[in-house]
C-alpha cells in the first residue's frame, strides 16, 4: 500500500460507511475520520447554545470557533468539542433531526471542509462522509460509494438505537432517513452523489466484512 494513500467512502445515512471505514483503516493501519461527527458537533453546539437553525451567521461563526478533535481508535474513539467528550450526546434523535439542516449551510461546510483537508494532509487516511470523493478529497486514490435501500438502512439504525436503550419506532426511523436523504441529495452545496470515479458497492446483500474486503482488495493495488 502507498504510504500516502487516501480512501474516500461516501454514502447515505446508515449505509455502513463508519463501520466499514473503521475496519479498512484498522487493516491498513492508517487513520480514520468520520466527517459526519463534525457536522453532528455543530448541530449539538446549536442545540446547546439555543441557536436557531435559521440563524446562519451564528451557526457559521460557531463552526469556525469549535475546537473539534477525534481521539482514540476503533470502539474507543471519542469526539471532543473544546475538550469535552460529547460522543454519546451527538447520537440522540434531536441531533439526528438537526444535522442535515446544519450541513446544508455553505459557510458551515466551508469551515469544516478546511479542517478535514488539513487532517487528511497529515498522512494515509480513510475518510467517510457524503461529499468526500466529490468535494473534500477529489484527488483521493480510492473512492467508494456505498448504496443500500432506505428500508434496510432503517432496520440497521433502528436496531442500533434499540441497543442503546432508545424508545423508537421503525416507521419513524425510516421516515427520518428518507427525509435526510432528500435534504442531502437536493442541497445546492455539495449534494450527496457518487463522483464519476467512485466504485459503487450495493450493500443490501452483503455483510460489513464483505464490503470491507472489497475495499481492501482495491487498496492492495496501490
Amino acid at each position: 500500500m502507498s504510504e500516502s494513500i487516501t480512501i474516500a467512502i461516501d454514502g447515505p445515512a446508515a449505509s455502513g460507511k463508519t463501520t466499514v471505514g473503521k475496519i479498512v483503516a484498522r487493516e491498513l493501519k492508517c487513520r480514520f475520520l468520520d466527517t459526519g461527527t463534525m457536522y453532528r458537533a455543530v448541530a449539538w453546539g446549536a442545540i446547546q447554545n439555543n441557536i436557531e437553525l435559521t440563524d446562519r451567521p451564528s451557526l457559521i461563526s460557531m463552526a469556525s470557533l469549535l475546537n473539534i478533535k477525534l481521539v482514540g481508535q476503533g470502539s474507543a474513539e471519542k469526539l471532543l468539542v473544546d475538550g469535552i467528550d460529547i460522543t454519546e450526546q451527538t447520537k440522540n434523535e434531536q441531533v439526528d433531526s438537526t444535522v442535515s439542516i446544519v450541513a446544508m449551510i455553505s459557510g458551515v461546510r466551508r469551515e469544516l471542509v478546511c479542517q478535514q483537508r488539513r487532517i487528511a494532509s497529515d498522512g494515509p487516511i480513510v475518510m467517510v462522509g457524503r461529499d468526500i470523493g466529490t468535494v473534500v478529497l477529489p484527488e483521493a486514490e480510492i473512492k467508494i460509494y456505498l448504496e443500500a435501500s432506505v428500508k434496510l438502512r432503517a432496520v440497521r439504525r433502528y436496531r442500533e438505537l434499540l441497543s442503546k436503550g432508545s424508545n423508537v419506532d421503525l416507521a419513524r426511523v425510516q421516515d427520518d432517513l428518507q427525509r435526510r436523504d432528500d435534504i442531502d441529495q437536493s442541497r445546492s452545496d455539495s449534494p450527496l452523489k457518487p463522483s464519476p470515479e467512485s466504485v459503487l458497492i450495493q450493500t443490501d446483500s452483503l455483510n460489513i466484512q464483505s464490503v470491507a474486503e472489497k475495499i481492501l482488495l482495491l487498496a492492495s493495488r496501490y
